[in-house]
C-alpha cells in the first residue's frame, strides 16, 4: 500500500535502562547510547515505507530541551509526558498508542523490551500489517517469544539495526551461520 506507514515507537527508558543496567553495570556515555536516526532508517529500509518515529518521554521533573531537539532534527515526534510518580507514563502512553493502532492499517515497530506491551501489541498481529520488535534479544520479555510464532518479526537492537558506534560487551547466542572465529583470535 503506497499510503501504508510504520509507526515507530521508542520506550527510551526501557532502552537506557536495559544498555546501563544489564550490559554495561553503569549508567550509559552520551556515545554509547543508540544511534536514534539508525532505527529510523532501519526501519524504513527493513520494510520499504516511510517510518514516523514516536519517542516517548518521561518529562515529569522536566523536558530535557537539547535531547528533544536532537530528536526532532533525526526526524522524531518527542513524545512528552507527565504524572504522577506512580505512574509509568511512557507505558500508558505507548499501550494507548498500540490500542488506537487497532482501527488503523499501519505498521507497527516497537522498540522496547517491557512486557507491559504484550497485551496490546497481540491483537495487532493479525495479518494485515507488519509488526515488530527491536530489542536486546537475551533482554527482551520472554512473553514476545510466542509474539514472533504468531508473526511478529524480532529484530536484535545491536547486530540487526546496526545502531551503536562500537560492539557492546554482550554475551548472545551466535547463530553458526553468523560465526566469525575472527572475532574471537583478535
Amino acid at each position: 500500500m503506497a499510503d501504508r506507514i510504520t509507526y515507530l515507537l521508542v520506550d527510551g527508558e526501557n532502552i537506557d535502562a536495559t544498555l546501563g543496567n544489564s550490559i554495561l553495570g553503569r549508567r550509559p556515555h552520551p556515545d554509547e547510547r543508540p544511534r536514534w536516526d539508525r532505527l529510523l532508517t532501519f526501519t524504513q529500509e527493513t520494510w520499504g515505507q516511510s517510518a514516523k518515529g514516536l519517542f516517548f518521554l518521561n518529562a515529569s521533573s522536566g523536558l530535557p530541551m537539547s535531547f528533544v531537539q536532537a530528536l526532532r532534527a533525526l526526524g522524531y515526534t518527542p513524545v512528552p509526558l507527565s504524572g504522577t510518580a506512580e505512574e509509568k507514563v511512557v507505558d500508558i502512553a505507548i499501550q494507548r498508542t498500540l490500542e488506537a493502532l487497532h482501527a488503523r492499517t499501519d505498521d507497527v515497530m516497537l522498540v522496547s523490551h517491557d512486557g507491559d506491551f504484550l497485551e496490546t501489541v497481540t491483537p495487532l498481529i493479525d495479518g494485515t500489517r507488519r509488526v515488530g520488535l527491536i530489542a536486546f534479544e537475551e533482554f527482551r520479555n520472554a512473553g514476545f517469544q510466542q509474539l514472533v510464532h504468531q508473526g511478529m518479526e524480532f529484530f536484535d537492537l545491536e547486530h540487526d539495526t546496526r545502531a551503536f558506534n562500537a560492539p557492546l560487551p554482550r554475551l548472545r547466542i551466535i547463530p553458526i551461520a553468523e560465526f566469525d572465529p575472527a572475532q574471537f583470535l583478535q
